[in-house]
């Protein structure tokens, strides 16, 4: 049994990094290459998409979906998705993706200039070129080099209040269980 309830706390503690880590803001460091519209067709890997509730027809199988196209430091290439994601989850309250979209295509640069233009890109969500998913891009900013260091202050906040939130909720209910459940089973009461 005390492997069981160990296994069930850990399966718990991956899921809830897993939500966290696709739900928080992440930042990257690259050199936009491009950016582009495509009409995407939603099959399985819909559930990673925004909904198209946001300012669009409802209930529709396909819409024209922007992308920018980037190169980390190391070359390797990343594709963003840029989606608003309207009054739905995770809660960014995004609306103004074709700003975004100009902002971004001011911000090209191309390999081997001697002025490469820089920026992070603060997003949410995973990339799997096995499933089609791309993350969300919620911001683009100028920065001064690929080895700038962003503090992902609002993460840190949003955690310690989690964790804070959980250690609250735990505690008082230990408390109300050996205050008044456990004497029940003892037959004190």
């Amino acid at each position: 049994m005390f492997y069981v309830k160990w296994g069930v706390r850990l399966v718990l503690l991956l899921l809830v990094a897993a939500f966290l880590h696709y739900t928080l803001p992440q930042h990257d460091l690259a050199r936009v290459n491009d950016t582009y519209e495509k009409r995407i067709d939603f099959g399985v890997n819909s559930i990673f998409w925004a909904s198209g509730g946001s300012g669009n027809a409802s209930g529709t199988v396909n819409r024209d979906v922007f992308f920018i196209q980037a190169f980390r430091n190391d070359g390797d290439p990343m594709v963003y998705r840029n989606e608003d994601t309207g009054w739905g989850w995770p809660p960014y309250f995004k609306f103004d993706t074709a700003n975004l979209q100009a902002e971004a295509s001011n911000l090209i640069s191309k390999q081997g200039e001697d002025t490469a233009q820089w920026v992070a890109i603060r997003h949410y969500g995973w990339r799997s070129e096995l499933f089609s998913i791309f993350p969300n891009a919620v911001d683009v900013w100028p920065v001064a080099g690929p080895d700038v260091r962003i503090i992902p202050w609002r993460n840190i906040v949003i955690v310690v209040v989690l964790f804070a939130t959980y250690w609250a909720i735990r505690v008082r209910v230990l408390r109300f269980w050996k205050r008044r459940v456990a004497p029940m089973f003892d037959g004190d009461a």
